[in-house]
């Protein structure tokens, strides 16, 4: 297992819309994995393949509190999802350090395929619900801070392009020593 790089917003690759998964092979088996690893080291509770480059259908998501309940969903679909809405404060590995409330369907219900290509489907609400529908929207090419007002959202790309121009800068002293 590897640890994979994390697109970061305002990232235009972040954008991509993602394919289908068409072969369930060791391939996807071993970037499930190293998602999985990137996502508990970051740390995080969700990563869509599109976070790390990768524009295929798979998101790997563990809510539990010991982290031991790691899912995949691959070429993940909404078949229901409640009228009623709640609101919660999101974060993003791709936009690190930012929180903000996003309105969301409160329960919905999921078909996706595991690793070996077995379709299963999961009736989900609270958190769960939320992050499955977060990672889903990285594969459309969407990121939380679109839910956002304009405003907030060029506040926040702002901050990240000058905080990863400071990191560059920092890099490049350091490597100059």
């Amino acid at each position: 297992m590897s640890l994979l790089p994390i697109l970061r917003y305002p990232d235009p690759r972040l954008h991509k819309v993602a394919k289908p998964v068409t072969v369930f092979d060791a391939r996807i088996k071993k970037l499930v994995e190293d998602m999985a690893e990137t996502m508990y080291d970051a740390p995080g509770i969700g990563l869509a393949a599109t976070q790390v480059d990768v524009h295929e259908q798979v998101i790997v998501i563990d809510t539990s509190e010991a982290h031991d309940q790691l899912r995949a969903y691959i070429n993940p679909e909404i078949l229901w999802a409640s009228e009623e809405k709640q609101v919660y404060d999101e974060g993003c590995l791709s936009v690190p350090g930012i929180y903000d409330g996003v309105e969301r369907p409160a329960r919905v219900k999921v078909r996706a395929w595991d690793v070996d290509g077995q379709p299963f489907e999961v009736d989900a609400d609270g958190l769960l619900a939320v992050c499955i529908q977060h990672e889903m929207d990285h594969l459309l090419g969407k990121v939380f801070v679109e839910y956002l007002s304009p405003l907030k959202r060029n506040r926040i790309k702002t901050k990240l392009v000058k905080e990863e121009r400071e990191l560059a800068r920092s890099a490049q002293r350091t490597a100059s020593r």
